[in-house]
């Protein structure tokens, strides 16, 4: 039993190293660019030697998957949680967009490298990432065809382009918006939202 609790201990440590060497990836990678980082940046900003961070993670290349995995994962999880509580399909729509504009905001270091780094990643490895990314845009695009079934409306362009659209606008605040100003990440969520939805009659 004691080495069943120690062993446990001994992973829970190491799954929180690897959180912490994460953490350091996104911020290096956001300051200095995917190609421009370093493992030996990331050692240092988790006070670990370069050999020591071997041992928790193989390659830089393994950081950003994981980067792009975990935004995916989160997003898409969070997507269906949406869905699943609205209470029509148009307030799944409407909360999909606020959410979406509401984690770029709050995760905008994690979305420049998202957005900026993909041409780093092999084939091999970012088939994977665009089919975590095609699951989240299909649970979308099944809202807004819910939406258009319910209240008998007709979209101005194709509802996949209208999806593209409105998740080009949500992914987009990553560039400009400011936490210093006026609006909180929900606010202009539900500002993105109220400029979108209109479209859908």
């Amino acid at each position: 039993m004691a080495a069943r609790d120690a062993g446990a201990a001994a992973g829970s440590r190491a799954e929180e190293q690897r959180r912490r060497i994460l953490a350091a990836a996104v911020e290096v990678f956001s300051r200095r660019g995917y190609r421009a980082a370093s493992m030996n940046d990331i050692a240092t900003r988790v006070d670990l030697s370069k050999p020591a961070l071997y041992h928790y993670v193989r390659t830089k290349q393994d950081l950003l998957v994981r980067v792009y995995e975990e935004v995916l994962d989160e997003s898409l999880a969070g997507a269906r949680e949406i869905v699943a509580a609205a209470s029509s399909p148009r307030d799944a729509v409407r909360g999909l967009i606020v959410e979406r504009v509401a984690y770029t905001c709050e995760h905008q270091d994690l979305l420049k490298i998202c957005f900026e780094e993909e041409s780093e990643l092999p084939p091999e490895l970012a088939e994977p990432i665009l089919e975590r990314r095609r699951a989240y845009e299909a649970v979308v695009l099944e809202a807004v065809l819910a939406d258009l079934a319910a209240t008998g409306s007709e979209l101005p362009m194709a509802p996949k382009a209208f999806v593209n659209t409105c998740l080009g606008a949500a992914n987009w605040v990553y560039k400009w918006y400011d936490p210093a100003g006026p609006l909180s990440p929900r606010e202009l969520g539900e500002q993105v939202a109220a400029v979108l939805l209109p479209a859908l009659g």
